[in-house]
C-alpha cells in the first residue's frame, strides 16, 4: 500500500490546494441541507431527503450497512439533497437503529467470514426491497411527479454496498435495469470477487474504502480485486487512517471528501454533467486514487500519469 510522500513537492501542494477548493465548491451547493422525512413506502420505513424545487429530480437510493439503518449515513444523504437529487433510503430487515426491527445479537444468514458460500440467495430480500422502493416511488402520489427515475444511481455501506453491487449486475439474479452508477462505500464485495461476477457490472462504478479498513478494502485493492475485475468506467478513492464507518455519523473526519467524490461522481454519470477535477485527483487526505474510464486511466499503483497526483 503505497502513501504519498514529501517528494511531490510543490506539485502535490497545488494539487492539494484545487481539491480542497474543488471540495468546497461542490458543497457549497449542498450546504443548505435536503429537508428529511420519515414515510412508509412499499410497507417499509423509508427516509427521504430533499430540497424544495419545481423540477423532477435525479435519484438516489442507499442501502445502509448490516445492523444500520437508512439514516447512518445522515451527513452524506443531506450532501446530495443540498446537490439536488431526491434520496431515498429504507430499513432493511437487518436494520437496528431508528426504527429498526433487528437485534443486535442477530447473525447473518450467511456468515461473512465465509464469502466462497454466498450466493444470488444471500440477502436477497435487500435487493427486493430496493425494487419494490423504486417500483412504489413511480406510482407514489406524494414523489412520483418529483422524481426522475430515468437518472438512478444507487449508493450503499458495507452490506449496503454488496447490495447495491449486486443490483448493478454483479448477481445477474439482481439486476436492475436503468441504473446509472453504483457508489460502493467500503462494500462487502468478497463474494463477488471469489466468484469473479463483477464484470457483469452495467454500471459504472466507484469504490471508496480506507487503509485501516482492513476487513474489507484489501480485496477491492488487491491484484486481481474488486477494482481490477469491475469493467470501465471505475474509480477506486482510498482515505488514509480511515476505518470501516467513516461513511457514517459515527466518525466525522473525512465527510467533506466523501461528499465531494460521491456527489462529483454521480452529478457526471447520473445527471451526466461535465466531469470535476474530483473524479481524477487526489485530496490531502486519499492515499491511492485509481480510475479507467472515459476520463483517462491511472497507473496500477495511483501515481502520476495525465496529470494525476496520488
Amino acid at each position: 500500500m503505497k502513501i504519498r510522500s514529501a517528494k511531490f513537492g510543490v506539485a502535490t501542494r497545488c494539487a492539494r490546494s484545487t481539491i480542497t477548493l474543488l471540495a468546497a465548491g461542490l458543497l457549497t451547493a449542498a450546504s443548505a441541507q435536503g429537508a428529511e422525512q420519515s414515510v412508509t413506502i412499499a410497507g417499509m420505513s423509508v427516509f427521504v431527503w430533499s430540497n424544495d424545487v419545481p423540477a423532477p429530480q435525479a435519484v438516489i437510493v442507499f442501502s445502509h450497512g448490516f445492523h444500520g439503518c437508512a439514516t447512518q449515513s445522515r451527513f452524506l444523504m443531506e450532501a446530495f439533497a443540498g446537490a439536488g437529487y431526491i434520496v431515498f433510503a429504507p430499513n432493511h430487515h437487518d436494520a437496528v437503529c431508528r426504527g429498526g426491527n433487528a437485534r443486535w445479537s442477530d447473525k447473518p444468514t450467511t456468515p461473512f467470514q465465509h464469502p466462497e458460500t454466498w450466493t444470488a440467495e444471500s440477502f436477497r430480500d435487500r435487493a427486493d426491497d430496493v425494487r419494490h422502493l423504486i417500483a412504489a416511488i413511480a406510482s407514489d402520489e406524494r414523489f412520483r411527479s418529483r422524481v426522475d427515475l430515468s437518472r438512478l444511481g444507487l449508493a450503499g455501506h458495507s452490506l449496503g454496498g454488496y447490495t447495491v453491487l449486486g443490483l448493478g449486475g454483479a448477481w445477474r439474479e439482481w439486476k436492475l435495469s436503468g441504473v446509472k452508477a453504483v457508489l460502493a462505500l467500503s462494500p462487502y464485495s468478497q463474494p463477488f470477487i471469489v466468484r469473479k461476477t463483477l464484470g457483469d457490472l452495467s454500471a459504472p462504478v466507484m469504490y471508496q474504502g480506507g487503509t485501516w479498513d482492513l476487513g474489507v478494502t484489501p480485496a477491492i485493492q488487491k491484484t486481481s480485486g474488486g477494482y481490477e475485475q469491475s469493467p470501465e468506467p471505475k474509480y477506486f478513492i482510498e482515505f488514509g487512517r480511515a476505518g470501516h464507518f467513516i461513511w457514517t455519523d459515527l466518525n466525522k473526519g473525512f465527510h467533506e471528501e466523501i461528499a465531494a467524490y460521491s456527489i462529483a461522481f454521480m452529478n457526471h454519470y447520473v445527471r451526466g454533467e461535465p466531469a470535476a477535477p474530483a473524479l481524477t485527483r487526489a485530496a490531502p487526505d486519499v492515499t491511492l486514487l485509481r480510475f479507467a474510464s472515459e476520463l483517462g486511466r491511472s497507473d496500477a499503483s495511483g501515481g502520476k500519469k495525465r496529470g494525476v497526483v496520488r
